[in-house]
């Protein structure tokens, strides 16, 4: 991608402006238009947002999105929505043992009230503050029974089963991260006690060694930052096995969005570890080296998404998809072409790429100003594009916020419209999500407002 340096937060803050103006009328018109009772939304199909039966890890997107809302605009509407919702829909979230998604619906959710409350932008109220510090208690201790121990460690599973380390659960870590803060652990069999802060540290540690390359040698494909969407296990004796993909190309390539999970969840927990004393890090091996494997994971993922996005700094949805080659051996020096008739691109993996690279910018500030201006610099290149014309959804009967977000291209699942020859044009709750996000994260950085975090 084509990093212009000469970005600043402030420069932005026109686009942000729109941004929440186009972000209001499609989370009125999601809420008039679409029926819960059929699932969660998960992404559109010709404009309308439909449900995917396969796990239920979107609704906290849904409601969240209404709370960012009000953050970034002070609109008490989108704040009684956002409660509302949360209080009367989520429950079942907390207690779902049967996903690895946690940190995405209930810090999303019931997370952003709790920091809003402690920001001040809510009133105090003792027990609506109990109510959201239990729902994050459990939820992360719910997170940490998805366990795995193997040779060197363990790892929260996938939905896919105890055999499964996915490269999207780095970011659910905020659950255990949050619980912990909040005085939390999880209680096992015989009343073992156990340390959610430990189990983030262990299933950080398995990601960056199994899911993420680092040129290395490590096989015949390993390129630094490269990134595995699935690593697999042998349960009977713990040993790492082989990388795989649910929803890339392959195993020797990379699922952009994975990656970018990746980033931003390295990033956001290098910012977390900072509020964590020494004394509870030195018996999970110390600080330094703790935050040495985190920054390794975030630099090595960071840089190959700036090498490997198209000049606009939006990737396609695959770094070696089957027909990326019909699109020019330059296809990386131009603008992404969400149009094109060979392979999609992924707005979604952009949205929330645009905030790791962001927040590693932010978080290296202090050692290292060089590195910190590229990565800030290459956050705000990503998220400029993601604003304009080409990727923000200005018709008003489309109920997607960020256009051109792609879901599962290997099963099929997302809508080719008339016409064209791949997915385009549609948008995704995990991807609406985000760019809010970003766009208040960057936000927030233009006015010098406190800088937004999941952790308290």
């Amino acid at each position: 991608m084509n990093v212009n340096t000469l970005l600043k937060p402030e420069d932005l803050r026109s686009s942000i402006a729109r941004f929440w103006d186009v972000s209001a009328q499609k989370i009125r018109l999601l809420d008039a238009q679409y029926d819960p009772s059929s699932g969660s939304p998960v992404f559109t199909a010709n404009g309308a947002y439909t449900t995917r039966g396969w796990t239920e890890w979107t609704q906290g997107f849904q409601y969240g999105g209404e709370i960012l809302q009000f953050d970034a605009t002070g609109d008490e509407s989108f704040l009684a929505m956002g409660k509302a919702n949360t209080v009367e829909k989520m429950a079942p979230h907390v207690s779902h043992f049967g996903v690895h998604d946690h940190g995405f619906n209930n810090v999303s959710t019931y997370g952003n009230l709790l920091r809003l409350m402690q920001e001040g932008r809510i009133a105090e109220n003792e027990w609506e503050r109990n109510f959201y510090e239990m729902a994050l208690k459990t939820s992360g201790s719910v997170q940490a029974r998805r366990w795995t121990s193997i040779s060197d460690g363990g790892y929260i599973y996938s939905f896919n089963g105890p055999h499964s380390l996915f490269a999207d659960t780095i970011r659910s870590l905020r659950s255990l991260a949050v619980a912990h803060q909040l005085g939390h652990s999880f209680m096992g069999e015989n009343d073992v006690n156990v340390s959610l802060l430990s189990r983030c540290i262990q299933h950080l540690n398995a990601t960056a060694q199994y899911a993420v390359y680092y040129g290395e040698g490590r096989d015949h494909y390993d390129l630094r930052g490269r990134t595995a969407h699935e690593s697999i296990f042998n349960l009977n004796d713990g040993c790492y096995r082989c990388p795989n993909s649910q929803q890339g190309f392959s195993p020797f390539t990379t699922w952009t969005r994975g990656l970018a999970w990746i980033m931003l969840g390295a990033s956001e927990q290098l910012e977390f570890l900072e509020t964590v004393a020494d004394s509870e890090l030195d018996a999970l091996g110390g600080r330094d080296v703790i935050e040495s494997v985190l920054v390794k994971m975030a630099r090595a993922t960071c840089d190959f998404y700036i090498e490997n996005s198209a000049a606009d700094g939006v990737p396609y949805w695959d770094t070696g998809a089957a027909d990326l080659h019909k699109l020019g051996a330059d296809v990386l020096e131009r603008p992404a072409d969400p149009f094109n008739s060979a392979e999609p691109v992924d707005s979604s993996a952009a949205a929330i790429g645009a905030q790791g690279l962001l927040r590693l910018g932010h978080y290296l500030a202090k050692d290292d100003a060089d590195a910190a201006a590229r990565y800030t610099s290459a956050g705000l290149t990503v998220l400029n594009t993601l604003l304009g014309d080409d990727y923000l959804s200005l018709d008003e009967k489309h109920q997607g916020l960020l256009l051109h977000s792609i879901y599962h291209r290997p099963n099929g699942w997302d809508y080719i419209p008339q016409g064209q020859r791949i997915p385009c044009g549609e948008s995704s709750m995990w991807g609406d999500y985000h760019i809010r996000e970003a766009a208040l994260y960057t936000q927030r950085l233009a006015d010098n407002g406190p800088y937004l975090k999941f952790f308290l």
